[in-house]
């Protein structure tokens, strides 16, 4: 098995934001600020609950209803992660600028904006909640998502391989479907998006898979990438979060 890339996050980046964090994974890089809570708007305010603004930016040119896709996914994911009651009458924006995407071998070019990217969800939401952790944000709890890919089988026309873990470009582009899948520090699903053709069989593995990723390979430790009990190995990111967060922690602290 080829070895995983290790991601990188950078905390604090820009320095005139509430907090912010870069994210580096699977050839994905992107860049999230977060500011708040701040005053809404009059036309938009809620007198009960904070309203959570995200802003999705492509690597190159304008976002489109691609990004707008994105935004809603995303939105409604960071809802259940943020106590919004706690701050009524406020907004929290949270901007994801994509800096840097994988180059796709299998059509020679770069992923553009012209249709929705599944894959790309995991790295905007780990991107977001470190943001938002560096922001000093509550959260009632944090999440990891993880994309998966049912390839088609060799020889076989309408069959199904062994599920991809965290896929390649070339392997999404060729896959039967996809599949992206969030799960929170309590083992409850978050989010769960999919493309392509699959049946209920197929959907029942991808849901053993991903919550066998995101929460079973996080009580490995903090090592850089762990084995699932069905044997995929992927990084432990909810474990890295929590070693980024513990490193800059002592940082801060240093000085006293």
């Amino acid at each position: 098995m080829a070895p995983i890339a290790e991601p990188r996050a950078e905390l604090a980046p820009l320095a005139k934001a509430d907090g912010s964090a870069t994210y580096s994974y699977s050839g994905y890089t992107v860049t999230g600020s977060v500011n708040g809570p701040i005053e809404a708007q009059r036309r938009d305010e809620n007198p009960f609950e904070a309203l959570i603004d995200v802003n999705v930016r492509p690597a190159a040119g304008v976002g489109g209803t691609a990004e707008r896709q994105l935004e809603s996914i995303l939105q409604q994911a960071l809802r259940q992660l943020i106590p919004i009651r706690n701050f009524p009458r406020t907004m929290i924006q949270i901007t994801l600028q994509v800096t840097e995407t994988p180059e796709n071998a299998y059509a020679n070019t770069k992923v553009v904006q012209a249709q929705l990217n599944l894959a790309i969800i995991p790295a905007l939401l780990h991107a977001a909640i470190l943001s938002l952790l560096t922001a000093a944000i509550p959260l009632k709890t944090i999440a990891t998502a993880v994309t998966l890919a049912i390839p088609v089988a060799e020889g076989q026309q309408g069959s199904s391989g062994s599920i991809i873990v965290d896929p390649s470009t070339r392997d999404a582009d060729t896959a039967k479907s996809l599949h992206v899948l969030g799960y929170t520090s309590d083992d409850e699903l978050l989010l769960a998006e999919s493309q392509g053709a699959f049946t209920v069989e197929e959907w029942e593995t991808v849901l053993k898979t991903g919550q066998e990723v995101c929460c079973q390979a996080a009580e490995q430790g903090l090592e850089d990438t762990a084995m699932t009990g069905s044997g995929f190995e992927s990084a432990s990111i909810r474990a890295f979060v929590r070693s980024v967060m513990e490193t800059k922690i002592a940082a801060d602290l240093s000085w006293k």
